[in-house]
């Protein structure tokens, strides 16, 4: 069955940037997505495993932006794929998990701003990260050679090898349209969904549904699936270590900002300054959690998965990896004559980590919030069905 625009009954108001998205041509694997929670609607079984069966619930079709917002919720966990009994090979093939997960990248393209450069999803991969990182770090280490910092530099003195007012200039631009690129996708993501306003209610409860990651505790609270039909929880603690450690080092670089322009103290800081403090739990943690991420990247059943995400997943997971990696690696040295050499290695993970946010895998991050609130806000809500008997 095709999802059609809008449920009957239902006069959706949207700006033209929405209408252009929602009359756009149905993909397969939007109408792959529609056809399966048509079935699930009927079934039922795993309407307690995770907020996209009760949200499905509430809709007796799916417009396209019902598709874009369930496939967003869906946290990918695999509890309802094992659970199910029309999943391949029955001839119903009912597989949520991939046909999620596909939509998701495409909403992440479709969204994109600007727009043209929402195809860079599908070419975001791991060799395409790992080569810009690389190449970055050379174009940085062929500057400092040029200006004679490669070989000369006082050990431990950043700002010897790349003054801070350059650093800066580099670097904030870059970041600044990073998130200005998300934000416009995300508020285009969110005039298509058209959820309503958000009370403090639902703004908490999504955000403590982010921050605890509440439903990749799989359908009982026991973690996701992984190669096969056990349950870990995993997934669940390496996404915790990616995250908390990538807001700890955001965190110390917003600490050092403060430190240097406000109150007049230039880095280097001491080992036990709240800058380096932050910054070394936080390396820690999302070298951790990356490694672990990887690793759990590779053993994921294959239902699970869209195979023609794999790329994207690693590369964000690589680079992650890369920034934190280098970035320990470097305060350990910092005092050797590796010193230019790893500050090169570092700043360009970290440039190119900035270059590909927008259109990389920390894009879901984004999105899934967003859906969360929606959730939130939806549930507090009549349903269609009791405004329809109203």
């Amino acid at each position: 069955m095709q999802p059609i625009e809008a449920a009957k009954g239902e006069a959706p108001q949207r700006s033209g940037e929405a209408r252009v998205i929602a009359l756009a041509p149905v993909t397969a694997a939007e109408a792959e997505v529609g056809r399966l929670m048509q079935i699930c609607n009927a079934c039922r079984y795993c309407e307690g495993f995770c907020a996209v069966f009760p949200a499905m619930t509430l809709r007796l079709e799916f417009a396209r932006a019902d598709i874009h917002y369930l496939a967003n919720l869906c946290h990918n966990c695999g509890a309802c794929l094992h659970a199910c009994q029309y999943a391949p090979p029955h001839e119903f093939a009912v597989n949520v998990p991939r046909a999620m997960a596909s939509v998701r990248r495409q909403t992440y393209e479709q969204y994109a701003w600007p727009q043209p450069f929402g195809a860079l999803y599908r070419r975001n991969g791991l060799t395409l990260c790992l080569a810009l990182a690389a190449g970055l770090a050379l174009f940085l280490l062929l500057a400092a050679a040029r200006e004679g910092a490669l070989w000369g530099a006082v050990p431990g003195s950043f700002y010897a090898i790349f003054p801070h007012g350059l650093m800066a200039g580099l670097f904030a631009p870059v970041f600044l349209f990073a998130i200005l690129a998300l934000a416009i996708g995300v508020r285009r993501f969110w005039r298509a969904a058209d959820p309503g306003p958000a009370s403090g209610a639902a703004l908490g409860e999504a955000a403590g549904d982010a921050l605890r990651l509440r439903y990749l505790g799989g359908g009982h609270g026991e973690g996701c699936n992984d190669e096969d039909d056990r349950f870990s929880l995993l997934r669940r603690r390496f996404h915790h270590f990616t995250f908390y450690g990538f807001m700890l080092c955001f965190a110390a670089t917003c600490v050092a900002t403060v430190y240097h322009y406000a109150l007049g103290w230039p880095a280097p800081y001491p080992p036990t300054s709240v800058p380096k403090l932050l910054g070394t739990v936080g390396g820690i943690a999302l070298a951790v959690g990356t490694v672990g991420l990887f690793w759990l990247n590779l053993r994921r059943h294959p239902l699970h998965q869209d195979a023609s995400q794999k790329a994207l997943d690693r590369g964000f997971i690589a680079l992650l990896f890369l920034t934190a990696a280098s970035g320990l690696v470097l305060m350990l040295l910092k005092h050797t004559a590796a010193l230019p050499i790893l500050l090169c290695l570092h700043l360009g993970s970290v440039m190119a980590l900035f270059v590909t946010l927008p259109y990389g895998k920390f894009a879901h991050g984004v999105y899934r919030g967003a859906a969360l609130l929606k959730w939130a806000i939806e549930r507090r809500q009549p349903t269609r069905l009791q405004l329809a008997d109203d």
